[in-house]
C-alpha cells in the first residue's frame, strides 16, 4: 500500500523507471489516468507512458514545457496550456472516450477546456505500462533527456470516464472507483535509482 508514500527518481538525466503491472481484459475505449507529481525540471519529461507493440505512444502523459502537456492517445497528441508551477506538487488526470474522441485534462481538480482526439480508435490492452520514463519502443527505446527527476505519487488507470465529482475526488485523494492501477494496491517493479519514500508534504 503505497498510501502517503511518493517514488523519488533522484537524478536527472536518469534512466530509471518503475513499470506498473495491470492488464486490460479487453481493448480500452475509455479510459482516465490520474498522478501526482514535484518537480523543478524544465527540460521535457514524461510523466506516464502505456504503451503497445503497434505503438509506442498508445497512451502518453508528457509535459514538453514547465507551461504545456500534453496528451497522446494511439500516437497522435493534444497539448494543454497551463500556467507555470510555483515549485508545488501538481495533479493531472487525463480521460478519453472513442464515441467522441473527446480528451479532457484536469489540472489540480479543474478542467480545462476539452479537444478532439482520435474519434473511434481503440486502445490495445497487451502494454507496457511505465513512470519516469517515455517508451520509443515496447517496454524500451528511451531518450534519458524524456526522463523524469522528482517525485511521482497517486497514480490511478481506470477503463472508464470519470464523472467531475471524480474527478474533483481524485485530486483530494478521497475514495475513488475501482481501477486497473490504484495506487492504495498498486502492482510495481522499480528499475534503477528509484526509492519509494514517505510523502514530506501535502
Amino acid at each position: 500500500d503505497l498510501y502517503r508514500k511518493v517514488f523519488v527518481f533522484r537524478t536527472d538525466p536518469s534512466d530509471a523507471y518503475v513499470v506498473l503491472r495491470a492488464k486490460p481484459e479487453q481493448p480500452l475505449l475509455n479510459f482516465t489516468v490520474c498522478l501526482r507529481s514535484y518537480t523543478d525540471l524544465t527540460r521535457p519529461h514524461s510523466l506516464f507512458s502505456y504503451a503497445t507493440k503497434a505503438q509506442d505512444n498508445e497512451i502518453l502523459l508528457f509535459k514538453p514545457k514547465p507551461t504545456e502537456y500534453r496528451f497522446y492517445v494511439g500516437g497522435k497528441s493534444v497539448t494543454f496550456r497551463v500556467p507555470e508551477s510555483r515549485g508545488d506538487w501538481e495533479h493531472v488526470c487525463a480521460s478519453w472516450e472513442s464515441a467522441t474522441g473527446i480528451a479532457e485534462f484536469w489540472l489540480n481538480g479543474k478542467p480545462w477546456p476539452r479537444k478532439g482526439l482520435q474519434r473511434g480508435y481503440a486502445v490495445g490492452a497487451e502494454a507496457v505500462i511505465m513512470l519516469g520514463q517515455e517508451q520509443d519502443a515496447f517496454g524500451g527505446g528511451f531518450d534519458v533527456y524524456n526522463s523524469f527527476t522528482g517525485e511521482l505519487a497517486d497514480v490511478h488507470l481506470w477503463d472508464a470516464g470519470l464523472s467531475p465529482d471524480k474527478m474533483r475526488a481524485a485530486y483530494q485523494s478521497l475514495r475513488l472507483p475501482p481501477a486497473l492501477l490504484a495506487w492504495r494496491s498498486l502492482s510495481y517493479e522499480t528499475k534503477g535509482d528509484v526509492v519509494v519514500k514517505p510523502r514530506l508534504r501535502e
